[in-house]
């Protein structure tokens, strides 16, 4: 793939993960009983774990928004990925229900790991493609 479409597509994709990172983290804020459930149990309230990962992906939104940024982020964002899912474990191994008492069914849960398979793949691409890019510009 040539370049600057490499190029234009990190661009889109790190504003399209900007966009996801500050919806998911502002919705953790709105209604942090919702997520509250899904916390496995783990020393310290639910509802403080909520607070903290609504403001780590805020964080990960921002970062995705500045292009000095985006690199750092990605791996940060594939990190963060890998260290939420025993949360998602937990809620398909108990079949624990959301805060409004919906539940995932077991497809659903495998289409979330799928998606989040995807994600951490998409995050380390856009840190990886950065870092080349960079390399390329500081050897020339």
């Amino acid at each position: 793939m040539e370049t600057s479409m490499k190029s234009l597509m990190w661009h889109a994709v790190g504003l399209l993960a900007a966009a996801f990172w500050l919806y998911a983290g502002t919705l953790h804020f709105l209604d942090p009983q919702w997520f509250a459930p899904i916390v496995p149990p783990i020393p310290g309230s639910a509802t403080f774990w909520v607070y903290v990962s609504g403001a780590a992906e805020l964080a990960l939104g921002i970062g995705f928004l500045l292009p000095r940024l985006r690199n750092i982020t990605g791996l940060g964002s594939a990190v963060f990925l890998v260290c939420v899912y025993p949360a998602n474990i937990y809620m398909w191994m108990y079949n624990i229900e959301l805060g409004d008492g919906s539940s995932l069914s077991s497809s659903g849960h495998v289409i979330r790991l799928l998606l989040q398979v995807f994600g951490i793949l998409l995050s380390l691409w856009v840190w990886r493609l950065k870092v080349v890019e960079s390399k390329r510009v500081a050897g020339n």
